[in-house]
């Protein structure tokens, strides 16, 4: 799932261990996300949302979006 996390966890300065640690995963975790091999479960997406303060469509494409525009 394409994601902006790298760029607004960079945008705060922040290491990969400092927001996995915010949000209790590991730094593993973090960088799975960022490279995309891995999606957050709702629940991990809700609570990256909180710690960095966007909400969960501005750091996550829906990669159904153009599916459910076209119906």
């Amino acid at each position: 799932m394409k994601n902006r996390l790298k760029v607004l966890r960079a945008e705060r300065n922040w290491t990969q261990e400092d927001l996995g640690q915010r949000v209790g995963v590991s730094r593993q975790a973090i960088n799975a996300l960022e490279t995309e091999k891995h999606d957050p479960s709702l629940d991990l997406a809700y609570r990256i949302s909180a710690a960095v303060g966007a909400r969960v469509e501005e750091i996550f494409e829906n990669p159904y979006q153009a599916e459910v525009a076209s119906c």
